[in-house]
């Protein structure tokens, strides 16, 4: 587009250019006059660039509406789904993580990709009678909606409901396919170390 603009005005450069040095020409006047003329015929094609060249600004679409409480309640549900399976025990895959989700729990290495979170939870899911919970205390959300950061705080308690493990943690969702699923997660117990 703006390379036709540069083109036609070009071209109407050119024409008006032959116009002014055909009516020259045909006048008597004298050298003064026809670089008068030139020059304001050049300042007029300056003044036409100048004018097409700031007026290229295209329309930007509208940001998408982003309903937070939506989306802090769509990642409440996802967390919800994520304890009641792990209390369960019951070893599936609920699309909680990415292919690519890293995951880092504490007093070890960092857990990368889906496969190698899965086999630790699950380790850990059936051979102990604890239950956990999740709750989302906020949600950072990115302008498009499609990247949240929430920061919600977790409970383990045993078997007889006594309160065994407290802390806080931090997961990033994108979401892809439609669905928001965990890329990073990190949690820190906020229980005194023994």
């Amino acid at each position: 587009m703006r390379h036709t603009l540069i083109k036609n005005q070009s071209v109407l450069f050119f024409v008006l250019l032959l116009n002014i040095r055909f009516k020259f020409q045909y006048q008597t006047n004298n050298n003064l006059t026809m670089k008068n003329k030139t020059k304001k015929a050049v300042l007029l094609w300056c003044i036409i660039n100048v004018v097409f060249a700031c007026n290229t600004k295209k329309e930007e679409p509208a940001a998408p509406v982003v309903d937070k409480e939506q989306i802090k309640k769509e990642i409440q549900a996802k967390e919800d789904e994520f304890a009641a399976t792990y209390n369960s025990g019951v070893a599936k895959n609920i699309g909680y993580y990415a292919d690519d989700a890293t995951s880092f729990f504490q007093n070890r290495p960092p857990l990368v990709g889906k496969q190698a979170i899965l086999d630790f939870l699950i380790s850990g899911a059936t051979s102990s009678s604890n239950k956990i919970s999740f709750k989302t205390n906020e949600v950072f959300i990115s302008n498009d909606g499609n990247q949240v950061v929430e920061i919600g705080h977790f409970e383990v308690s045993d078997s007889t409901n006594t309160t065994i493990n407290t802390g806080n943690y931090m997961s990033l969702f994108e979401k892809r396919d439609g669905k928001y699923v965990s890329v990073r997660d990190m949690s820190a117990s906020d229980m005194p170390v023994q």
